[in-house]
């Protein structure tokens, strides 16, 4: 039996558009299917879309600009700076992250496996402890340690000299990697937490030693967590302005900023296109490490990791980490408390404390509020409409999360000097300059929130009527909201923390509390300087929490 066929005349009535309808041309219908592939099918609400490409926009023109405007200055001027300032600002810069990235790594993986897979006395203490450099600005450890070990601190005052020259190489490497190593403990920590004991007891009963499990079995696992630690402390040793700045040691940041302060902005855009290919190689170098290692576990098979009895080397370990937390938090907060005490005594805390104090909340205030509001439709799109461009706009909105303040900063004057004159001299520069820095905190917050929301509930909204956009606000975002406001605590404290867009955007007089830090601590005035900095880290203490219970 054959099927009925249709002949010419029917085929030419079937592909006839209905009554009253015109044909759309083929270039429309080419587009509409186009646009219905890259989004599977499933395309975006127009509104969220639209916003989504802003918040890109926002983030990626002022850093195309410093881009065009470096790579514009002439052959000559080139050449002029690479005989002059490039390859000692080079050597530096690398040379320092090479060793703190180093220093962290052996420091941070160390403190892990001690408080996580040992019975160290205590250890879930030491964790805690072992997290809290993190709250603790570059800046205002330098301030601290220059206190104890300077050429008036309180060792020379003491001993007559002091062991440690604090003004040199490894006087800066010591202060970054003590208060940056927390990046690769939490991550190493996270890991070595969520291991299989069947892979180490399967060495183990091979015959190998524990230390040559560690080496053959554990630290090979540990390798893409380490290596992530490991970038983020290379980022931001690259990126740091305040405590070399007062260590006055000169990296790219410091230059950049020195040449923003002398109003040769040619020549800071130049530097900054150096330091703009030096991050985007390292960023490059640890994607090559990462392109080929696969590591899975059997969720079946799970077991919790063992637990390493220390023995005869318990009394090694605790002195490692009453160490590293004694140089890095005891020691730090001592200071700044004695400090403090000092300056309540001669009038610290005075109107000119508390306005610094209202402009850093007002500010930081600002960029959470509106760093949510855009980080929002961007999180939305991502998880319900996820494609080609969606993943396109993450990479733009994260770029800037990875450059250098100063760098932002300088991309926002070009910008706002050539084509919103009106809104320059105003803190619409320093809000700027935080929502570029930090939007991605906001949106990594969001996106951990949205994803433990089903889909079928927006789905089930839509069905009822109602737009994506209202079902985003109505039934994602109140479900998704502690997560939201995590992002806008860690969006705050770092801005409130931020130094170098600060110095650079502030409007004439409006200083705040980490501007306040700086000058006085490069002048020597410690008493005034140190309320506002035991201020800072006091609030950074609020989403230590949220970071701790993340990794």
């Amino acid at each position: 039996m054959t099927e009925p066929t249709l002949n010419a005349e029917q085929t030419n009535q079937w592909n006839k558009p209905p009554q009253g309808q015109a044909r759309k041309p083929f270039l429309l219908r080419a587009m509409s299917r186009f646009w219905q592939s890259l989004w599977h099918g499933k395309p975006p609400n127009l509104l969220i879309l639209l916003l989504s490409m802003l918040t890109a926009l926002i983030m990626v023109i002022p850093i195309l600009y410093v881009v065009v405007q470096g790579w514009g200055a002439g052959t000559e001027r080139w050449i002029q700076l690479w005989d002059s300032r490039i390859p000692g600002l080079l050597w530096n810069t690398l040379s320092l992250t090479a060793v703190v990235t180093a220093g962290t790594i052996l420091i941070g993986v160390t403190f892990a496996f001690l408080v996580v897979r040992t019975d160290l006395p205590g250890r879930k203490w030491w964790r805690l402890i072992g997290a809290l450099p993190l709250v603790i600005p570059p800046y205002v450890g330098a301030m601290a340690y220059i206190i104890i070990f300077g050429p008036t601190g309180w060792v020379r005052d003491w001993f007559g000299s002091s062991p440690v020259q604090i003004y040199s190489f490894w006087g800066v490497v010591m202060v970054m990697t003590m208060f940056t190593y927390p990046y690769v403990y939490l991550i190493t920590a996270a890991s070595l937490g969520r291991l299989n004991a069947n892979l180490e007891e399967a060495a183990l009963s091979c015959g190998q030693r524990y230390r040559q499990v560690f080496l053959k079995v554990v630290l090979p696992l540990l390798r893409p967590a380490v290596g992530a630690g490991a970038i983020l402390v290379s980022l931001y040793v690259l990126s740091d302005f305040g405590a070399i700045s007062i260590m006055r040691y000169t990296t790219f940041t410091a230059a950049i900023y020195y040449q923003m302060g002398s109003f040769d902005r040619v020549s800071a855009a130049m530097l900054s296109v150096v330091l703009i290919a030096v991050t985007l190689i390292f960023l490059w170098m640890e994607w090559r490490t990462r392109k080929n290692i696969r590591y899975s576990q059997q969720g079946g098979t799970y077991r919790r990791p063992l637990t390493i009895p220390l023995g005869r080397w318990k009394p090694l370990a605790l002195a490692f980490v009453f160490l590293v937390s004694l140089t890095g938090v005891f020691l730090p907060l001592a200071v700044l408390i004695y400090w403090s005490l000092l300056g309540l005594q001669n009038g610290a805390i005075d109107a000119s404390f508390w306005e610094y104090t209202v402009n850093s909340l007002v500010v930081s205030g600002i960029a959470a509020l509106l760093s949510v509001i855009l980080a929002m439709p961007l999180v939305y799109l991502k998880a319900r409409n996820p494609s080609l461009l969606t993943s396109l706009l993450e990479k733009v909105v994260y770029s800037s999360y990875a450059l250098p303040g100063v760098i932002v900063s300088l991309g926002i004057v070009f910008v706002f000097n050539q084509y919103l004159p009106m809104f320059y001299g105003t803190i619409a520069l320093l809000v700027t300059a935080y929502i570029m820095r930090f939007l991605p905190q906001a949106t990594q917050a969001g996106e951990a929130a949205i994803s433990l929301v089903s889909p079928r509930l927006d789905e089930a909204a839509q069905s009822l009527g109602h737009s994506p956009w209202k079902s985003m606000l109505k039934i994602t975002l109140p479900m998704v909201l502690p997560g939201v406001l995590a992002g806008a605590a860690l969006v705050f404290v770092s801005s409130m923390k931020e130094l170098p867009a600060t110095l650079l955007l502030r409007p004439a007089g409006y200083d705040t509390l980490a501007v306040r830090i700086w000058i006085q601590a490069s002048e020597g005035f410690y008493h005034l300087a140190a309320p506002a900095a035991l201020l800072v880290i006091l609030v950074s203490i609020l989403p230590l929490r949220w970071i701790l219970n993340k990794y």
